[in-house]
């Protein structure tokens, strides 16, 4: 084994609220993420105990009245031994002492990149210059390779396969030689709706660079309209190398699109610190719904008055060759191919300046003339060319083929054929290990298929993906049984210390009922926070249930979701039960069921309804950075009262009571607190700004993966939602007048439109195939009464 390339100090200090009406925001959400909960309450320090029952009602939420104030103090843990201690105070609390938990089999450190081998993928196909891999959001398990020379290829995802298909040949738009070719490949993140794809390719003659749209043909999927081009970006290049290539969609919908400093070598023009033109930059456009693109109101130099180019979202590149983004942190991993001693890696943040020309890496290049608006950001890590001379990007691990890379960013070098994985901790801002793992010889690019395993293509012909040699250093347990978070599960009894709580404001789930368990390591403690997300300890393991009323004499259980705090970050997995009710098995890929279930308002008392289980990558869709990974668990959600036993407490007092928070909370009466949207009690507006929080604003807010700059956080004034009377900027469905809310007409309201929806329009976009029609009803009212 070569040594491994260790980072050097770095020269630079880092630098330090809903819904458009596009496709990407008003309640885009999975129906476990964020509201409210029926069910059990737990018995004094474990959650377990009986629901609180009414004739005709399964369950009934616990009054909402906040307790009075006491002086705080961690109730003692009891000696195994021993008799629980007194409780003192006139007022008893919800949970009188903490009991470890113990016993959890659900591991939190999988991750040992030396344990992972390199293997033919696709053994039978061969490849003419093979250099992207990816695949289409249609819900096909196909896969497509771009070839140098012009053509894209498609083909099912199985080692088993021998043919592929031509999916678009441009060979005749392409000039394929030196860094010159078909670069770049992304699918609209609404393929399965539009049939849209984006490619980026260098042409003949004068030399361009070009980023242009193309259809899918009407009748067969796995061909393309060739004739369907639009050019959105047509850009003369100075030189013929350094044209960068990587296109791809981020979490946000828009698309990046990277380009080179034009080249030759050592920038000659002038172009990494130069926001003049596109060289030396990744931009950020949005396409949709326009011949060309739009420029996102919210990119860094939108407005500006220097005559700086409003796509840009990153400068100071000098080859940034391939680009990614993490599924689960959405961060923007960049490489950036070096001039003659450094290769780097790159985090990129919205504006960042990342040095070319002044710097090459961490070191000293060479001046320029230019003034760039903002200090260059120093690589996360970087190595010279003792060790390698021409980086290529690649990706953080999110599959599960390889269990031992999980969170690791997998790249290489092009001229060495070197494989390495990097482990990082973002918190810290430190590498934590790089592995050498094999080698691919002139590795060009890596690629990801629908379900986030990793590919590695050889420019040569080959592909090869990643598999473990020897298990991880755990696996997730197969049955829900084993995992140690119940004791019994028949009526789902969970183990000692895990805590089961309610939330305030429901998140629809198409009608299931849902329980909810906190399980903190050992006497962990979170990290309180009243109003921004609390934090979790590594190893807290969140649990949601989910039950339906099919008729019979119980609920049917459907699927238990488990969220883990792991060391490499969040992961969710799902837990399917099997029909009599016994046992729930794990399942990491989506799948879908058809169920009946009681519905009075249906034909015949019951409706046909299909239920989503989600994949474990979709978990990571609502569960991100801006919620701090958690969604159900906070302070206006958990600021309420609940049956512990026979105890009725506010949630808040009875965790702080027994030590669960790192610091004394305050009085719940002066904590923010969520109603019930279900509540009349409540004002109409404060019940729908309730229902939009816990609905929509994990995605919708500030850091939010949504579009639109739309904030439905229950706190932010209503004006400052950029909700009310502001058009549509992602499709108005031809109402003439439309407004994401428009006063008094829900008609002409998008977000109400949406609601509404069962098509690929459907807000939630996904995990959710019934209306909530009460919700519909509440928020239509509301709509028609603004004035």
């Amino acid at each position: 084994m070569i040594p491994d390339p260790m980072p050097l100090p770095p020269r630079f200090p880092l630098p330090a609220r809903f819904l458009t009406a596009g496709a990407a925001f008003l309640l885009g959400i999975l129906p476990a993420c964020g509201g409210g909960s029926a069910g059990s309450a737990p018995a004094p320090g474990s959650g377990g105990g009986p629901a609180l029952k009414k004739p005709g009602n399964r369950s009934v939420p616990a009054p909402t009245a906040a307790r009075g104030p006491r002086p705080w103090k961690p109730a003692p843990t009891p000696r195994p031994d021993g008799p629980p201690p007194a409780i003192p105070g006139p007022l008893p609390f919800g949970l009188p002492y903490r009991i470890p938990v113990k016993g959890l089999k659900l591991p939190i450190d999988r991750g040992n990149p030396a344990a992972v081998k390199l293997a033919r993928a696709f053994p039978k196909l061969r490849f003419a210059s093979p250099l992207y891999l990816t695949a289409a959001p249609d819900g096909r398990d196909r896969v497509y390779v771009v070839e140098k020379a012009g053509r894209i290829l498609i083909f099912k995802n199985t080692d088993a396969v021998t043919t592929s298909t031509v999916f678009l040949d441009i060979r005749n738009k392409v000039y394929p030689y030196g860094e010159r070719g078909l670069l770049g490949l992304a699918f609209d993140p609404d393929y399965a709706k539009t049939g849209i794809f984006y490619v980026y390719y260098s042409t003949p003659g004068r030399h361009h660079s070009i980023v242009a749209r193309y259809k899918v043909s009407a009748t067969n999927p796995d061909l393309a309209d060739p004739n369907s081009e639009e050019i959105l970006i047509r850009l003369t290049q100075p030189y013929g190398n350094h044209n960068g290539g990587m296109i791809a969609f981020g979490p946000d919908k828009m698309l990046y699109i990277a380009f080179g400093d034009g080249g030759s070598g050592g920038d000659p023009k002038d172009n990494g610190q130069f926001l003049g033109n596109f060289f030396s930059t990744i931009l950020r456009i949005d396409p949709h719904g326009v011949k060309t693109y739009r420029i996102p109101p919210d990119n860094p130099f939108k407005g500006n008055k220097k005559g700086w180019k409003e796509e840009i979202w990153a400068y100071g590149l000098r080859n940034p060759w391939r680009f990614s983004f993490d599924r689960l942190t959405k961060d923007l991993w960049c490489a950036d191919v070096g001039q003659g001693a450094i290769e780097e890696i790159d985090l990129i943040v919205k504006g960042g300046n990342y040095g070319w020309r002044l710097y090459e890496g961490t070191r000293k290049y060479r001046t320029t003339k230019r003034t760039p608006p903002g200090p260059p950001i120093p690589p996360i890590f970087e190595y010279d060319h003792r060790i390698g001379r021409s980086i290529t990007g690649g990706y953080v691990y999110r599959g599960r083929s390889a269990q031992n890379l999980r969170g690791a960013y997998v790249y290489g070098d092009y001229v060495v054929g070197q494989v390495w994985a990097l482990l990082y901790d973002r918190k810290s801002r430190k590498v934590l290990s790089n592995t050498r793992i094999g080698r691919v010889p002139s590795v060009a690019s890596f690629g990801e298929d629908r379900d986030g395993e990793l590919f590695a293509i050889s420019l040569g012909g080959s592909i090869f993906r990643f598999l473990d040699t020897i298990p991880g250093n755990g696996q997730i347990p197969g049955k829900l049984s084993a995992t140690g978070l119940f004791e019994n599960l028949a009526p789902l009894r969970p183990s000692p210390g895990i805590l089961e709580f309610e939330v305030s404001s429901r998140l629809w789930s198409d009608g299931a009922v849902k329980k909810r368990f906190l399980a903190l390591p050992g006497l962990a403690r979170i990290g309180f926070r009243e109003k921004e997300p609390w934090s979790f300890p590594i190893g807290t393991v969140l649990v949601k249930h989910f039950e339906i009323d099919t008729g019979g004499k119980n609920l049917t259980k459907l699927e238990t979701r488990v969220l883990v705090h792991e060391k490499q970050g969040w992961a969710g997995y799902t837990y399917i039960w099997n029909a009599a009710g016994t046992e729930a098995y794990l399942s990491l890929t989506p799948k879908t069921a058809a169920l009946k279930v009681r519905d009075p308002k249906a034909p015949g008392g019951f409706r046909n309804q299909t239920w989503d289980f989600p994949g474990s990558m979709q978990c990571l869709q609502c569960h991100t950075r801006a919620t701090g990974w958690v969604v159900g668990p906070s302070t206006a959600q958990l600021n309420r009262d609940r049956l512990f036993g026979t105890v009725v407490d506010n949630q808040i007092r009875a965790w702080n009571h027994i030590g669960v928070f790192d610091r004394k909370a305050p009085n719940p009466t002066r904590l923010p607190a969520l109603p019930s949207p279900t509540d009349p009690k409540v004002p109409l507006e404060k019940r729908v700004r309730s229902y939009l929080h816990a609905n929509c604003a994990h995605c919708h807010r500030p850091g939010g993966p949504a579009p639109g700059r739309i904030d439905l956080r229950y706190d932010t004034p209503l004006s400052a939602t950029r909700l009310i009377e502001v058009p549509p900027e992602h499709g108005s469905f031809g109402i003439k007048g439309a407004r994401r809310i428009a006063k008094g007409s829900k008609e002409r309201s998008i977000l109400w439109r949406r609601m509404l929806r069962l098509d690929q329009e459907r807000m939630p976009p996904l995990g959710s195939r019934v209306i909530d029609t009460e919700a519909v009803r509440m928020i239509g009212t509301w709509i028609d009464g603004l004035r």
